[in-house]
């Protein structure tokens, strides 16, 4: 009896010892080498679904699933993509992340094999040594690059995304009072960085951003400071400099974060002060100065290190007897001193350049308890017959929150 020979480009399947084999033909390479992909299985059912599922994937335009490559690997390959479409910044903590957490935790595990066990099982282990915030950034990473797996045909579904996520609770933090910002505001009023503490703790400004503000953006006869810019220390990814990092000064990536600061005649007089100062200091400096356009750089001109400005900020507190106090505080002291003197809260986040009014609401609602007891005082009295005067108002209406 005559045994059917195979026809071109079909697919093999058979019995190699105890288990059964099966080999696709995929074509030949550009230098005509035959291409095949090989499955393997206990049963030969087995291995005809697996055969009939990478056909499948073929005729939908699919990638052929690669069963060898590692999490670690693919990580690798993905971070190798993002420069030019993320912030050096972005880049630098994708790595992070990826090189001291997910390549250490899950590197080794097959990508195909990759179950929502696995992911749910490190992030229960790095939750007893890191904080829930830090997680959650773990979870992100490793889903934003599982997403590109998924959309490659790589893997059938993000596990990352059906991991569980971490619970994040806020922290209500530290805000100086308006008696300890008096007094701040007293002790660094002489400082060459003091009208850099005064517009943090005014307006919320994020260390990077207070940095990053431009002569260019301040019009003092409108009464304006546009914030624009930050610094940031990124990587340094030029070969043979020697440095390990660089001192950057980027454009804010989203359009909240990008906006226009109101000023009143007393923060006018502050920068103009501030300005005759910078202008002795580029004096003095003479050849030595390397203009930027940066309103607080150092004595010569170059972008403030954030870092040095933190250990900085912290002798200048102490010196004004409060103690050790992070720039980061004086955000949150600003914002909680807007909401304490009845700033609506939708105008706190445009303040605070939030992405949205829900943030700022998570981070600050605790401070709104008084505004909520006034209204509950009020809606009683008003239907039990005791009316209450309203107190004022530290919060907008439902319809000014989603207007």
């Amino acid at each position: 009896m005559s045994t059917k020979k195979r026809g071109h480009r079909e697919d093999s399947i058979y019995k190699d010892g105890d288990r059964w084999r099966g080999a696709i033909s995929l074509g030949y390479g550009p230098t005509g080498e035959r291409i095949r992909k090989k499955v393997s299985g206990k049963t030969r059912a087995e291995v005809v679904e697996k055969v009939r599922k990478i056909r499948e994937g073929i005729a939908k335009g699919l990638p052929v699933p690669d069963d060898k490559i590692t999490v670690g690997a693919f990580l690798d390959r993905w971070l190798s993509t993002l420069p030019g479409h993320v912030a050096d910044s972005t880049l630098d903590d994708y790595e992070d992340t990826v090189r001291l957490h997910l390549k250490p935790g899950l590197g080794r595990h097959r990508l195909t094999a990759l179950t929502v066990a696995h992911v749910d099982a490190l992030w229960q282990a790095k939750r007893a040594t890191h904080k829930p915030n830090s997680v959650r950034i773990m979870r992100a990473v490793l889903r934003k690059a599982l997403g590109q797996a998924e959309r490659e045909g790589l893997v059938a579904r993000n596990v990352a995304a059906l991991s569980m996520p971490p619970r994040i609770t806020t922290d209500e933090g530290r805000t100086l009072t308006v008696e300890q910002s008096h007094q701040l505001l007293d002790a660094v009023a002489g400082h060459r960085m003091g009208a850099l503490v005064l517009l943090s703790l005014v307006f919320g400004l994020r260390r990077g951003e207070a940095l990053g503000l431009m002569w260019s953006g301040f019009d003092p006869e409108g009464g304006t400071l546009r914030v624009t810019h930050a610094v940031k220390r990124v990587k340094n990814r030029t070969l043979g400099t020697g440095r390990k990092t660089r001192l950057v000064v980027s454009e804010l990536k989203t359009r909240k974060s990008r906006r226009t600061l109101c000023l009143t005649p007393e923060l006018v007089d502050a920068l103009r002060r501030h300005r005759s100062a910078y202008n002795r200091e580029r004096l003095q400096a003479g050849q030595e100065w390397s203009e930027h356009g940066l309103i607080f750089p150092t004595a010569f001109g170059n972008p403030s290190d954030p870092d040095t400005f933190s250990h900085l900020f912290s002798r200048l507190a102490s010196k004004a007897g409060l103690g050790h106090w992070h720039p980061h505080e004086l955000r949150h002291s600003g914002a909680s001193l807007m909401l304490a003197q009845g700033t609506p809260l939708h105008v706190v986040s445009d303040v605070l350049g939030h992405a949205s009014i829900a943030i700022t609401k998570d981070v600050y609602g605790h401070l709104m308890e008084g505004d909520k007891r006034a209204a509950a005082e009020a809606i009683s009295g008003a239907l039990l017959g005791r009316p209450v005067p309203l107190a004022p108002r530290l919060a907008p209406t439902d319809t000014e929150e989603t207007g």
